[in-house]
């Protein structure tokens, strides 16, 4: 779920940075980028922190 998530964030992040430059020096889709890149970068990193050592212990002695 995660991984979709940052899937979609990420399509939205390079929607929004197309639609700033093409507009005319328009702040709310400069905006609408850092949010959208934040939260692609939070959903990627749940994503990745999920598939690590999910069911194993390391122990410093092995």
């Amino acid at each position: 779920m995660n991984l979709l998530l940052a899937v979609v964030a990420l399509i939205l992040t390079v929607a929004s940075f197309l639609m700033y430059q093409r507009s005319a020096d328009n702040k709310l889709w400069l905006a609408g980028f850092i949010l959208f890149l934040i939260v692609t970068l939070v959903f990627g990193a749940l994503f990745l922190s999920g598939r690590v050592n999910k069911g194993e212990d390391i122990h410093i002695t092995e």
